[in-house]
Parts: structure tokens; sequence; C-alpha cells
């Protein structure tokens, strides 16, 4: 529908209303006067508001006088009549309004549907509105003073606290559920982070996508009471249920939970390398460690991570493992425990850029944050139904704002060390396969 205005003394004239439905191509043609004070005293927001109610009277009585005649007509073939008018509601500006529908029935009495009220029905921009106004921090009992003004005219109501409640949680429960059913397997997901995300008494694992273009997809999420091997395992067999492939060879990039590195191992297998991130593991470290020591460790451990070969790296994490071994044997256990998979992504060659994207969590902890940002102003948690949902809201809010990975131009070097490490393994079962034969 466009609208044109044209100006005359004392009044502001709209030219046209425009409405096309279908392939019927049927236009809506309607003289809308409007005071001229409105646009004197420059409000603008109740003027457009007064327009689009105008403009939405004159298509309803276009639409009927199409069905049933001109009024006072008469016309002895016709298969309707009008049916005088009754009170309908709309959604408008994040409310629900109270307009006049005018009716049409056939000779029986029945009421015949009019297209433009379906059609006008059918969108509910209320859904939209009360999820943005949730997710950007308006408070339930606020929701109503966030919305733009009606004209005094008009009768709104669906904006109480309870109501826009209801509605947030009808609105994300939905897209949820829509969500965790959307299949993963076109999407060509090369690597995974996955990190959990805790409320309360809950858990929440998530996961993290990202394709050969290094585009991040978040892929789901699974409540649980702590971050175990079952938790995690039913995460991942959820993924590959909705299509992520156990065949094909995977970087995936976890915080160091054993439950987790487990339940990878046993859904994927070998065919998932696993990178420990750095980060954790040096914090892992510095909780075994007096205040005075751990500046020092963890410098040394960043230089190690820093080193371009594998060896270089081992060798300096094994030397500073000794050097506090005598005093402080827990800190030492931390650096050897899972040494090896904190320099999976070293070993692959990568340049350092999207080496660096991949040793760390980093990427999920972004969008940890901005989940944490959103459902912050949750006082009360009322069991994992509500969690998932205000994660959820958190998710789709934080996805807005994805950029690629960082160094995502050199995908490609990820993608071939990915092949070479399938290939790897292919030659080593054959040659295993041979060993058992000749045995």
């Amino acid at each position: 529908m466009s609208i044109g205005v044209l100006f005359e003394k004392g009044a502001a004239v709209t030219k046209s209303a425009t409405k096309v439905e279908g392939n019927q191509g049927k236009t809506v043609l309607a003289q809308l006067v409007l005071p001229m004070a409105a646009l004197i005293r420059g409000e603008l927001r109740e003027l457009v508001m007064t327009l689009g109610v105008q403009a939405i009277a004159a298509m309803l009585e276009q639409e009927r006088t199409e069905l049933a005649g001109p009024r006072y007509a008469h016309n002895q073939s016709r298969a309707t009549t009008r049916g005088g008018s009754t009170q309908g509601t709309l959604t408008m500006g994040g409310r629900k309004v109270r307009v006049k529908r005018p009716r049409v029935t056939d000779l029986a009495g029945n009421e015949v549907p009019l297209s433009t009220w379906e059609e006008l029905r059918a969108g509910d921009p209320m859904s939209a509105r009360v999820l943005e106004q949730m997710t950007v921090g308006v408070a339930t009992r606020k929701y109503a003073r966030s919305l733009e003004p009606v004209p005094e005219e008009l009768e709104s109501h669906g904006t109480s606290k309870s109501t826009v409640s209801r509605r947030f949680v009808e609105i994300t429960q939905a897209k949820l559920d829509e969500w965790l059913a959307r299949p993963l397997g076109e999407l060509g997901i090369c690597a995974v982070f996955i990190d959990g995300l805790h409320f309360a008494e809950h858990v929440v694992i998530a996961a993290l996508g990202v394709d050969a273009a290094g585009a991040k997809h978040v892929l789901g999420i699974w409540e649980g009471a702590t971050e175990n091997a079952p938790t995690c395992r039913a995460m991942l067999n959820n993924l590959v249920t909705r299509g992520l492939d156990v065949e094909t060879t995977r970087l995936f990039v976890i915080d160091g939970s054993p439950g987790l590195r487990t339940a990878i191992r046993d859904v994927f297998g070998k065919h998932a390398l696993v990178q420990r991130c750095q980060v954790h593991k040096m914090r892992n470290v510095e909780s075994h460690l007096p205040k005075s020591k751990q500046k020092a460790v963890k410098a040394a451990m960043r230089e190690a991570y820093k080193s371009t070969k594998v060896e270089t790296a081992k060798r300096l994490l094994h030397n500073l493992a000794r050097t506090l071994e005598r005093e402080h044997p827990s800190a030492a256990a931390s650096i050897r425990e899972g040494l090896d998979e904190t320099l999976t992504v070293m070993a692959l060659g990568l340049p350092r850029t999207l080496e660096r994207s991949f040793s760390t969590t980093n990427p999920i902890e972004n969008l940890n944050e901005r989940i944490r940002q959103i459902s912050k102003r949750v006082k009360r948690w009322r069991g994992g139904s509500m969690i998932l949902r205000w994660t959820a809201a958190g998710i789709f809010e934080a996805q807005r704002g994805f950029r690629r990975l960082k160094g995502s131009a050199h995908m490609s070097k990820l993608l071939a060390a990915l092949s070479s490490s399938r290939s790897d393994l292919c030659q080593s079962d054959e040659a295993v396969d041979v060993h058992q034969e000749v045995a």
C-alpha cells in the first residue's frame, strides 16, 4: 500500500491508497482527509497511525462494495448483502487495537469473510515486537511505556505484564522448537566449538559451528544438571540426528571438560580432532599456584603457545612442568594433562591468525557473554524449559552481530589439513587390517 499526500488549505488530503491482492491485481482507491493541524503540531506518529486506520477502513469498505454492491443500491441478482459492522481486533505498533469491521452475509445469513481482513490479521508484528523489546532489556511491566502512542480514539489492549509475559513465552518456545529441529547437513560444518553455561543448578551445553567460509552457526543447545558425559553425549547425538555426519573429519574446540571429551570420542570417534582451549589450560594451571608465581608461569605458557613448531612448544611446556614439580606438583600435573591436545591446531600448520582462532574457545565465549547479558534480569529460574527459552533468545540476538571467524580467508588451509588427517587415518586403518591378516 502506497499513500501520496496532497496539501490543501486547512487540510491534508491523501492522493490514493493502493492494495494489490495475489494475482487478482485489485486496486483500492480512497480519499482520506486529515486535519492539517496535526501536521502543524508535528504529531507525525499519531498522523501515520490515523492514516493507517483510515486506509484499512477504506480497503475493507471497498471490498464489501465489490461483494455486496454500493450502499442503498438494490440488486435482485446478487448473492450477498451488507451485514452492518462489528468490532474487530488488529495488531498495530506492538499492541492490539479495536477497529470497526464491516460485515458481508449471504442470503442464508452466514457471514462471508473479507480477504482484506484475513490478510491483515494473518501477520502478527506483535510477536516480533515483544521479543525485540524483551531482549533489549524492557521489563514486562514497562512494555506499554516503550510503545509509540496511538490516537486517543483507538481502544488498545494486550500490553499488560501478564499478557506480554505469556506472549514472550509462546514466541520463544515456538522459535526454539523450530530452531532445534532445523537440519544441519547442508551447512558444511568443519569445526565445532563447545562450551557450557551455568544457570543456578542447571547447565546449558552449546555448540557453535564454523563452515568452510568461516561463517558461524549456533548448532544446538542442551540442558542438564552438570557438564557430564551423558549430557554432552545427548547434545552431540541430537546434532548427528539432524545431519552432522559422524564420518566427516572435524575439529572440535573444547574447554577441557573430561565429560565432553569422552562424549566426543564416543559419538565421533577417530574422526574428531580435539583442541583443548589454551586459555582454560592456563587458568587451570594458575589455580594451583600462589599469586606470586601466576604471572611468570602464565607468561611462560604463552611463549610456548606462540611457537611455530609443536616440538618446540612441547619442550618448553615440559621444561616448565619440571621447574614446578618440586614445589607445586599439582600445577606441573595440570600442564602435562592433555598437553598434546592443547597443540592440535598448531600441528595442522595453519596461518597464525586462523591458528589463534581455533586454539581457544573465545568465539563461543563471546556468544555465552551475550546470553548472560540478555538473561541477567531474570531473578528466579523456573526450570530447564525457561532456561532454554532465554538462552535461545540470547542466541537469536547474538546471531545478528555474528562476523566471520578471524582468519576466515585461509579456511581452505584448515579444510586441506582435515582432509590430510582423514587420509592418514584411512592409511592407518589399512595398515592395521593388513597386520591382522598377516597375523
